[in-house]
């Protein structure tokens, strides 16, 4: 498993295994975002949405496990589109009032092909799923960043509703993550 992308970066392995990475990390949220991506109207048109308030943090132990959450508030999702975002927030969908967030929690991390396989439980208007996921990670001057897109069916979260079923059941969050050591 190698470091991807940042320039003097280490194998990541490496600096698992030498310890170079334990500590408890936090998330940036000025470089950091969750994108939201799916098709609409009967798949004809691409739609995309940012949600705008995110954090998280993570811990990697000197023996390497890895754990953290991600989460985003439902309510900061915007597809510029005010109609949209407001079914989106409601008891329809998200209900944000009674599911403030989104988290993803992560239970640990290996090797895979061209990064990292990152296993873990999401929950979206509370129902948890366990979700895995390949992901590309880098690490360099006590930052660490994550970069995946990951395919999620709405109905396993029962966010079923689309007016004439115009929405597509299958979304991808697209995650960039900074952390900086704590």
């Amino acid at each position: 498993m190698t470091a991807q992308g940042q320039p003097g970066t280490s194998s990541l392995q490496a600096l698992v295994e030498d310890g170079t990475l334990a500590g408890s990390w936090i998330l940036d949220p000025a470089r950091s975002q969750v994108r939201l991506q799916t098709r609409h109207t009967w798949g004809l048109r691409p739609l995309h949405g940012v949600f705008g308030l995110v954090t998280g943090n993570g811990t990697v132990t000197a023996a390497g496990e890895v754990t953290g959450t991600l989460t985003v508030a439902a309510g900061s999702i915007d597809t510029r589109n005010k109609m949209r975002d407001k079914d989106l927030r409601s008891a329809k969908l998200f209900d944000i009032a009674n599911h403030p967030d989104i988290t993803y929690t992560v239970d640990g991390i290996q090797p895979a092909s061209g990064g990292v396989r990152v296993a873990g439980r999401l929950t979206v208007r509370g129902r948890t799923r366990p979700l895995s996921f390949d992901a590309k990670v880098s690490a360099a001057a006590g930052e660490a960043r994550l970069d995946a897109e990951v395919p999620v069916n709405r109905a396993d979260f029962g966010l079923t509703y689309s007016p004439l079923r115009m929405a597509s059941l299958h979304n991808t969050i697209t995650v960039h993550a900074v952390f900086t050591r704590q």
